[in-house]
């Protein structure tokens, strides 16, 4: 029988590992990417920077919604060399990475430009660290800083306001083989510049909106109520969910609201440098299961996981889960911890509901739980600063919970 406490020894151990991460934040090389509002920008970067030749890096999606095209033809206007990479699933494969890899040698390109989600930037990440270390696996650099050198010239476009991954060193790859997914977390994947363009997100379907938009209030959340936290990045927390209280739903019913869209970005944004630093928990580690095993989108899986895992947290988050339903306006200010945290977390089960994003995920198989809940418990412990730590028998409930 699994026993559902976590033993003194390891508690011990994750807790140092944290704590040693914590106390070295100042003197890491994180770098935040230039960022620029416009994609007019670009050809000019490229002609200051000497670039001959560019990959764009994106996927179906993106090229049919056409929220490639104004890169497009700004790159065409300014006569530069580009080709185009589109094979990338909502989950990308190590095979995704290898062809793109292929398609740069043969463009003989020397910059990556980025344009989706969380997909797209996350197959450029590992795309330049293959570029980089053209002699190592994908999986040899899985892990943390397991990629020393400096990537071609980076650049991330985000079509969606959710993922963050413009601002952040981490890339997820999945291998279909093994039906897992792992991390590259190394500070050279940083891009080097990000550009902010709500033009870029305003024929992103209602559903995408949606659920990206959970994944960035995610991110917001993980990095507040965790315990590696700076004051640097509570406020980007803080800043991102009042932004995405006031703006989601409006820009989920009019993808036409350029002021929304924009709003959501910048949240995108705040809430990326916020996780960058102070990382995520157990709502990413479950999710990052899901979509190995299941291919099960991240957004929609954070949004799902996101309310049973706050409530399963119980007393040890009510503060600062009440810091943020005040700054979200969604409590009173004399409203007690408990209240508020409870309040917060119906808010966001009602944006949930609002948005037609579901309570269950179907695919979820009862005979693969215990073998899902052991990875998000490797993934997790002791790399992310969780504020209650948990065993994967504890984590099996979230599973079961979620599932139908």
């Amino acid at each position: 029988m699994k026993s559902d406490r976590i033993g003194i020894f390891r508690k011990v151990w994750c807790r140092a590992f944290q704590g040693a991460f914590r106390l070295a934040l100042p003197v890491l090389p994180y770098r935040n990417p230039v960022v620029f509002g416009s994609v007019d920008a670009l050809p000019d970067i490229l002609r200051e920077k000497g670039k001959r030749s560019v990959l764009v890096v994106t996927d179906p999606g993106v090229l049919k919604h056409k929220l490639a095209d104004m890169l497009l033809e700004r790159l065409d206007g300014a006569s530069v060399k580009y080709g185009i990479f589109s094979d990338i699933r909502p989950n990308p494969t190590v095979e995704n990475i290898e062809n793109a890899r292929k398609a740069y040698i043969s463009q003989n390109a020397d910059a990556i430009i980025a344009i989706g989600g969380g997909s797209a930037i996350d197959a450029a990440k590992a795309l330049g660290a293959r570029i980089a270390h053209p002699r190592k696996s994908l999986a040899r650099m899985g892990g943390i800083l397991r990629v020393f050198r400096p990537l071609p010239m980076f650049v991330a476009i985000p079509t969606t306001a959710g993922t963050g991954s413009e601002t952040t060193l981490a890339a997820i790859v999945t291998d279909p083989e093994r039906q897992r997914k792992y991390a590259l977390m190394s500070f050279p994947l940083i891009p080097h510049y990000a550009v902010l363009d709500p033009r870029m997100t305003l024929t992103l379907p209602p559903h995408l909106t949606a659920t990206t938009g959970m994944d960035a209030l995610t991110h917001a959340i993980e990095a507040f109520i965790g315990r590696s936290t700076t004051r640097e990045t509570r406020t980007l927390a803080i800043d991102a969910v009042r932004l995405i209280f006031a703006n989601i739903e409006k820009a989920f019913e009019d993808g036409t609201d350029l002021g929304a869209r924009s709003n959501m970005l910048l949240a995108s944004h705040k809430a990326g440098l916020a996780f960058s630093k102070s990382y995520v928990g157990y709502v990413h580690a479950i999710a990052h299961s899901l979509g190995g095993r299941y291919d099960t989108p991240h957004g929609l899986a954070n949004a799902v996981i996101l309310p049973e895992m706050l409530a399963e947290y119980g007393e040890c988050i009510h503060g600062k889960l009440s810091v943020l339903a005040k700054a979200a306006g969604i409590c009173g200010a004399g409203d007690a911890p408990a209240v508020a945290a409870a309040k917060f977390v119906g808010a966001i089960r009602k944006l949930n509901v609002k948005m037609g994003i579901p309570a269950k995920i179907d695919a979820i198989s009862e005979s693969d739980i215990p073998q899902l809940a052991a990875r998000a418990e490797k993934e997790a412990n002791p790399l992310y600063p969780v504020p209650r730590l948990m065993t994967a028998g504890q984590l099996e409930k979230i599973y079961r919970i979620i599932s139908k």
